[in-house]
């Protein structure tokens, strides 16, 4: 009789895995990014020039500055940059989470051994059968000595615990490209800081060259001035000129210092840390043709993009856990174990004892509190949808931008370059107007501030040059490919097309 309703059991527990194969509620598709499949497209439709390279953009992009500085710093961000870190911590607690929803598909086993020492009341219910038992009948405390496992398993008959692993499975990778997004930003904001660090002290090295020359026509000045040649009118003009320049150094160093400290913050440095790392250097505008890769490609590189498939995923299999509420759930329970009023007899065959069962547990009434979950499920996937489409088209709209600015600043630093070379010839020639007596000195002074203005603003546009392309590495998604890389497994490496990469070709400055 005892095996026949173990065979029964087993019978029950078989058919029931078989019929737990199956898994309610939708299965996640993956979104259809709408990006354009040959190349991205700039103001009124027309296509940005395309290079067709071959080779997508390098995971390590900042080496096109050619800065070793610069490649060293990068190279430190993924260990020392503390968002990288919390972003770390962040993925591994994710982790843990998936491991919790995951030991649900596995039965549940606990040991426990008891003792007890009873003494029932002799007021109590034992008052009652006291009579039956004679005159002799006393109340003596007793000692109970139980030890066995329990254990209990629900069947995951409809699939809602797969969904809950399934979700938190999505939330894992989440997590991975979460972190992945702060590598990229704190990459791009490093080089940035380092950009703009190198750009001041460019400003600073051409604002102390223009001293330098202002001060030697002002000792110049004041010579003529003694030997009658010059007025007073003069050496005041050519000595405000001179404290004009040196007012502008002051702000510039402030700048400086407080670059270097942003670098130091990065790499989880104090404040001046890296000055003696970082020394002085000048500006990179980075290579005339830059690789972008094809369009499509941002959804698989963007890990913006990729966390908010992510969510996407998670929130739909959360569906499924929702429905699998609607359903009746299935736990089989069972103990076996020994039980004995004496020590010495505890573990005897006649000791033993043992129950095991399944249960079912149909939900009938609940106040609406499984439709309306249900019902938040829904909208948080269609929540999600839409996070996931802003994403995509607010990254495409970035990577247009900083291919717009990175141009049209390109165009315009070399305007400004031209500028530059005509004010320098301008200063020759008030000089030797002045030499000759021709203009006065005035002009000279004029000339002197629109060369030392024109070289300001070349300067800027170089660094900004640089910048536009920072931002535009950082639009198109990459740098944590080494550091962060996928598993081989989920995403294989595509060729890509020669007749579908898109390239900047920068023109030269004239």
């Amino acid at each position: 009789m005892k095996f026949r309703a173990l065979r029964n059991l087993l019978a029950a527990m078989g058919l029931s895995a078989l019929v737990a194969g199956c898994m309610v509620g939708p299965d996640f598709v993956q979104p259809d990014s709408h990006l354009p499949e040959v190349s991205f497209q700039g103001d009124k439709g027309q296509v940005v020039p395309d290079a067709r390279l071959p080779a997508p953009t390098d995971p390590m992009w900042w080496r096109v500055f050619r800065d070793p500085v610069l490649m060293k710093l990068e190279g430190q961000v993924a260990a020392a940059n503390l968002d990288v870190q919390t972003a770390t911590l962040r993925l591994a607690e994710s982790r843990f989470q998936r491991g919790v929803a995951a030991a649900a598909l596995f039965p549940s086993l606990n040991g426990d051994a008891k003792y007890n020492r009873e003494l029932y009341s002799q007021n109590g219910i034992v008052s009652l059968i006291a009579p039956l038992a004679g005159p002799g009948f006393a109340i003596t405390p007793i000692n109970e000595y139980n030890t066995g496992f329990d254990a209990s398993w629900e069947i995951d008959l409809w699939g809602k615990v797969r969904r809950q692993v399934e979700a938190a499975d999505a939330s894992v990778d989440q997590a991975a490209d979460q972190r992945r997004d702060a590598l990229v930003s704190s990459l791009a904001e490093l080089a940035r800081d380092y950009i703009q660090l190198r750009g001041v002290q460019t400003q600073i090295k051409i604002a102390n060259d223009n001293l330098k020359v202002d001060r030697d026509v002002l000792s110049l000045t004041q010579e003529r001035q003694q030997r009658g040649l010059q007025n007073a009118l003069d050496v005041e003009n050519a000595a405000a000129q001179v404290e004009g320049v040196r007012a502008q150094i002051p702000q510039l160093q402030q700048q400086e210092s407080e670059y270097i400290n942003a670098l130091s913050f990065l790499l989880d440095e104090p404040p001046g840390a890296l000055r003696s790392t970082v020394g002085e250097a000048s500006v990179h505008t980075g290579p005339p043709r830059i690789p972008l890769g094809i369009p499509s490609e941002l959804a698989r590189r963007r890990p913006d993009i990729r966390a908010a498939e992510d969510q996407l995923h998670a929130v739909t299999a959360n569906i499924g856990v929702a429905i699998g509420d609607f359903y009746p759930s299935i736990q089989f329970n069972g103990n076996v174990g020994f039980d004995s009023l004496e020590i010495s007899n505890l573990y005897k065959p006649s000791s033993l004892q043992y129950t095991f069962g399944p249960s079912v547990t149909l939900p009938i009434f609940a106040g609406g509190r499984l439709r309306s979950t249900l019902n938040l499920r829904d909208a948080q996937q269609q929540e999600a949808a839409i996070t996931y489409r802003k994403t995509v088209l607010q990254a495409w709209h970035e990577v247009v931008n900083a291919l717009v600015a990175h141009r049209l600043e390109m165009s315009r630093r070399a305007r400004l370059r031209a500028q530059s070379e005509h004010a320098g010839a301008a200063l020759d020639l008030a000089r030797t107007r002045y030499n000759d007596g021709v203009t006065e000195f005035l002009t000279v002074l004029d000339a002197e501030r629109t060369l030392l203005q024109a070289e300001q603003q070349y300067a800027t546009s170089t660094t900004n040059v640089s910048l536009d392309l920072v931002q535009l590495f950082k639009a198109l998604g990459g740098g944590w490919e080494t550091e962060f890389p996928d598993v081989p497994s989920e995403t294989a490496a595509v060729p890509v097309p020669v007749a579908t990469v898109d390239a900047i070709t920068i023109p030269a400055a004239r």
